[in-house]
Parts: structure tokens; C-alpha cells; sequence
């Protein structure tokens, strides 16, 4: 029998707070691996669009890697395969470490590719009117074409986090107690292990729908137009969230189709 209580005991009136720790455990191994992935994919992207060889070519063979095989494989080829490949039983990387050294590296060649798109958008004429006034290609990049290729780069960043938010799940495959990884083992030793599943939902729902927010408040901070009303700024919060409902009232918008 399903035990409403004891979803709601973990949800609201857990004295431990197993699944806050848990979702701080979540929320900060996605920004970190995130970040790093960021900044990886930076460096990736610009090999990748330099005309040497040398540095195209791993640029390449790296971005393929990552993104033609599975997360799930590539965190257990660094769990357990590197202390085989390296000859060393006892090098054994703390699990967090593990985790956070695969998803940075399988993030940075996701990253690169959607970089390399934002850059790829600006027009190359402002790289041609910044190198006529003398700017370096490093100092133009940083200053002129960058700050542009940020409006292009912010939404499917924003949707890679959202989407690393639910990947930290993988995790619980080496032991973390991230959020599913917590309600797997506790609810093994009680017996209630979908109750467990249940709260560990709820605890992403929250978190994605957090991030949700403070990735449309990025996008129109970012977007020129922001002064004007558009037809998404009249939407109601359910055709913007949820993809359905009826515009404020006095906008100007329609109902929302959901996809």
C-alpha cells in the first residue's frame, strides 16, 4: 500500500532534512560541473574554429567522443576503469570527484558546439571592423563578438543546466546521495522506495522550475527588444511554464499551444 505519510514526512517534517542535503548536493554539483563545462567549452570552441590542424583536430576527436558515447559509460570508465588503465588499484578518485570529472568533461563538448553556433552567428564583419582598429583577435573576441554571441549562446546554456539538474541522477550508480541516489537507499532499508521517488520528484520539479524563472529573466535581459511588450511577456505564468492558458488580462496575446 502506498504511504502518503511517509511522502509527506520526508517533504515537510523530516527532523534530518535527508533530501535538502541531498538537493544542495544536487544543485551544487551541477553549477560546478556546469561551470566547468562553460569554460571548457570556450576553449574547445575556439579550436575547433582555428585554422591549424593541430588544434582543430582534437578539438574534433574530443567533441566526438564525449558526444557519441553515453554519461553513464564515461562516469564508470573513471570510476573503475582509470585505476585499471593507469596500473594503480589504490588510485581511486573520491565519488564526487568522479562525478564532477565526467560531467565537466561531457558537458565541455556539448558546450562547445553551441558556442562555436553563437559565434558562428555574428555577422564576421564586426571581427573585420575590430581587427581595423587594431584590436587583437583575443581583445575582439572578448570585447565585440563575444558579448554579442551571449544572446544566441544563453537559452540552450540555460536548457543544458536544466538538463544537467536531472542528469546528477547518474550519479547514485556509484553511491552519491544526490537526490535520487538518497531516496534509493533509504527507501530500500524501509521498504518505500517509490514514496522516496515520489519527494525526489518533487525536489527536481522544484529546482527546474526555480531555474526556469532565472533563465526568462537572463533571456530578456539579454534581448534588445526587452522595453517592448511582446506577446510572451502578456502570457499568464501557466502558458509560459506549462505551455497552456489564457493571457493576463488587458494583453494583447493568444492562448498558447502546448508542444
Amino acid at each position: 500500500m502506498f504511504e502518503w505519510n511517509t511522502v509527506w514526512h520526508f517533504l515537510f517534517a523530516d527532523p534530518n532534512h535527508l533530501f535538502l542535503i541531498a538537493a544542495w548536493r544536487t544543485l551544487w554539483i551541477s553549477v560546478v560541473a556546469q561551470l566547468c563545462g562553460v569554460i571548457l567549452g570556450l576553449f574547445l570552441a575556439l579550436m575547433r574554429m582555428s585554422r591549424f590542424s593541430y588544434l582543430n583536430g582534437p578539438a574534433r576527436g574530443y567533441i566526438w567522443f564525449f558526444r557519441g558515447s553515453p554519461l553513464l559509460v564515461q562516469v564508470l570508465l573513471l570510476w573503475d576503469g582509470l585505476p585499471r588503465i593507469i596500473n594503480n588499484p589504490n588510485f581511486l578518485l573520491p565519488d564526487w570527484a568522479c562525478i564532477l570529472v565526467a560531467f565537466s568533461l561531457n558537458e565541455g563538448a556539448y558546450m562547445a558546439e553551441i558556442v562555436r553556433a553563437g559565434i558562428t552567428s555574428v555577422d564576421v564583419g564586426q571581427m573585420e571592423a575590430a581587427k581595423s582598429l587594431g584590436m587583437r583577435y583575443a581583445l575582439a573576441m572578448r570585447r565585440i563578438v563575444l558579448p554579442q554571441a551571449a544572446r544566441v549562446i544563453i537559452p540552450p546554456l540555460g536548457n543544458e543546466f536544466n538538463n544537467m539538474l536531472k542528469t546528477t541522477s547518474i550519479a547514485s550508480v556509484i553511491g552519491l546521495l544526490e537526490l535520487t541516489g538518497t531516496a534509493e537507499v533509504y527507501g530500500s532499508q524501509n521498504f518505500v522506495i517509490f514514496e522516496l521517488l515520489i519527494v525526489a520528484t518533487v525536489y527536481y520539479l522544484l529546482l527546474t522550475t526555480i531555474w526556469g524563472y532565472l533563465q526568462s529573466w537572463i533571456e530578456n535581459r539579454l534581448d534588445p527588444n526587452r522595453t517592448i511588450k511582446t506577446e510572451l511577456d502578456q502570457k499568464s505564468w501557466a502558458a509560459r511554464m506549462l505551455g497552456f492558458g489564457s493571457p493576463r488580462p488587458g494583453g494583447a496575446g493568444t492562448l498558447a499551444s502546448g508542444r
